[in-house]
């Protein structure tokens, strides 16, 4: 069934926008290991003070905890950084579904933004839009076999598993008291990162995976897309 090219719907190019997404999620991905590098430096501070073995070390605590401090604000610097890009290009990728296979979208596009913004909703919502727009980007939309729904359905299962346990794992720690607790809640931290890892270089395969479905169906439909 050929794509409906009505008034207003015109391809445009996702492929320049998921360029950005894989960089920042790279930077994603250095911020989550400087925050595995400084909890497991607390970890060990922690450890040699209640060893004994290394007396408290007033300015080496204090570092550890600036070190704490500081790669949690810049993971949440680039996460807001790629979130923000991530949804223009996902609005972008959205748009095209329109005119690549109109009939297989459940919602309209300004869902595929304010999704992102429902708490709760946010968990599976979004997910439900990718699925669709997936489908219409494959060369044939009404097969039933649409190419990557297991690329999508690790990378959600994935990501919403980070943010659960991010969560977790940072309310324990904030409310850790005394060495001991706050011993093991940086052990969280590290799972938590690991997590996010994963989540990231799946988002990057998904990213990649519908840009190049797009852009192949474009060239197929003889429609270039603009940058």
């Amino acid at each position: 069934m050929p794509p409906s090219h009505g008034p207003g719907r015109v391809l445009r190019s996702p492929v320049g926008l998921s360029y950005a997404v894989i960089a920042l999620f790279g930077v994603v991905i250095v911020a989550d290991l400087l925050i595995v590098a400084a909890s497991v430096n607390m970890r060990s501070f922690l450890s040699g003070a209640a060893s004994g073995t290394a007396g408290f070390d007033e300015d080496a605590a204090n570092r550890a905890d600036y070190a704490m401090a500081g790669t949690g604000v810049l993971y949440v610097a680039v996460l807001l950084a790629v979130g923000t890009l991530f949804i223009i290009w996902f609005h972008r990728a959205r748009q095209n579904a329109e005119v690549f296979a109109p009939d297989t979208q459940r919602r309209t596009p300004g869902w595929a933004i304010g999704a992102w913004f429902i708490p709760i909703a946010n968990l599976w919502i979004p997910r439900g839009i990718a699925a669709d727009v997936l489908r219409a980007s494959n060369p044939d939309p009404y097969d039933g076999k649409p190419v990557g729904r297991g690329l999508l359905n690790a990378w959600w299962g994935a990501w919403v598993w980070a943010v659960v346990f991010d969560r977790y794992a940072s309310r324990v720690y904030e409310r850790a008291q005394g060495a001991d607790a706050v011993h093991d809640a940086t052990a969280l931290l590290i799972a938590g990162a690991g997590f996010d890892v994963l989540a990231a270089v799946l988002a990057v395969l998904f990213v990649r995976r519908l840009t190049s479905l797009q852009h192949a169906k474009a060239l197929a439909l003889r429609a270039v897309p603009s940058v």
